[in-house]
C-alpha cells in the first residue's frame, strides 16, 4: 500500500511549505517560469481537444497534465504555494514577510514563463502573423474577450463573479497537489492529482497563472482587450480568489482539522527571510 494518511499528508505539506520558502529567487524564477509555460502548453492541448471534437470535456480531462508534470518535477506555481507555503508561518517557522516574498517571486515567474510560451505558439499557429486566426487561435481570442470585456460589461457583478470563481478553483487546484502526497508511487501521484484538476476545468472555474497564458496570448492574435481589462477585470480579482479558495478551504482547513503532532514534521529551520529580502 503506498496511500498516506492524512495527519501523514498535513505534515507532508508543512515540509513542503519549509522547503519552498529556503528556495532562494533564482530557483523559484527557473521553477516559476516553467510552470507559467507548462500551463500554456496544457491549455493550449487542451482548447485544441475541444475544438477538434467539438466536445469541452475532452478539453478539461487533458488539461491535468501540466499539473501532473508540475507536480511529479518540484516546480512553483503560485496557485499551490497558496495554501503550502503560509502552513510554515502558522508552525512559527517563517514569518509573513517571507512568505509574501515567496508568492511574489513565483507571481512573477509564473507571468514571464507564461507570456513567454504565449508569443511562442501565437508565432506558431499563425506563422508569424500570415495565417487568418481560426481554430484553436480563434478559441483562445475568444476565452480571453470572454474573461475580461465580458466581465466589465456586468459592472460589479462580473467582478464578484470572477472572484467566487478563483475561489472554487484553487480550492480544487490546491487539493490536487495534497491529493499528490496521498501516494508513494508514481501513478497514485498521477491519478490523485488528475480528479480535481479536471474538475476545476470542466467547470469554467477561474486560475490566475492559466488566465497569464490565455488573455495577454489573445491581445496577442487580435483580441480587443486592453491591460486595463486584463488586470482590473480578471487578473487581480482572481488572483484574490485563488489566495482565499487555496489558502482557506484546503490549506487551512485541511491543517485545521488533521494537525500532526510536532515530531512528525520533519526537522526544519526556522525560516525568518528568504534570500530576496
Amino acid at each position: 500500500m503506498d496511500y498516506a494518511k492524512p495527519t501523514d499528508v498535513i505534515a507532508s505539506m508543512i515540509d513542503a511549505g519549509l522547503k519552498k520558502l529556503a528556495l532562494g529567487p533564482r530557483d523559484l524564477l527557473i521553477r516559476g517560469a516553467l510552470s507559467g509555460a507548462l500551463l500554456g502548453a496544457a491549455t493550449t492541448l487542451a482548447f485544441t481537444g475541444a475544438v477538434t471534437t467539438g466536445q469541452p470535456l475532452i478539453g478539461a480531462l487533458i488539461f491535468p497534465v501540466s499539473l501532473v508534470i508540475i507536480v511529479l518535477l518540484g516546480l512553483e506555481l503560485v496557485t499551490g504555494s497558496f495554501a503550502l507555503v503560509p502552513l510554515a508561518r502558522l508552525e512559527g517557522k517563517a514569518s509573513w514577510n517571507a512568505v509574501i516574498a515567496n508568492w511574489s517571486w513565483v507571481f512573477v515567474a509564473n507571468l514571464l514563463g507564461s507570456i513567454a510560451f504565449g508569443v511562442l505558439i501565437a508565432i506558431s499557429l499563425t506563422n508569424m502573423g500570415k495565417v487568418e486566426v481560426t481554430g484553436v487561435a480563434a478559441r483562445i481570442v475568444a476565452v480571453a474577450e470572454a474573461k475580461t470585456i465580458a466581465n466589465a460589461a456586468l459592472g460589479t457583478a462580473g467582478l464578484v463573479s470572477v472572484f467566487v470563481k478563483g475561489i472554487l478553483c484553487n480550492w480544487l487546484v490546491c487539493l490536487g497537489v495534497v491529493m499528490a502526497m496521498t501516494s508513494t508511487s508514481t501513478i497514485g501521484k498521477i491519478a490523485a492529482t488528475w480528479l480535481p484538476i479536471f474538475l476545476f476545468f470542466a467547470l469554467g472555474f477561474e486560475h490566475a497563472v492559466v488566465n497569464m497564458f490565455v488573455i495577454p496570448t489573445g491581445m496577442l492574435l487580435g483580441a480587443k482587450v486592453s491591460v486595463y481589462d486584463w488586470w482590473v477585470w480578471n487578473q487581480i480579482p482572481v488572483t484574490l480568489g485563488n489566495l482565499f479558495g487555496g489558502f482557506v478551504f484546503t490549506g487551512l482547513a485541511l491543517y485545521v482539522t488533521y494537525k500532526p503532532n510536532q515530531e512528525s514534521i520533519s526537522a526544519a529551520p526556522v525560516v525568518a527571510q528568504t534570500a530576496a529580502e
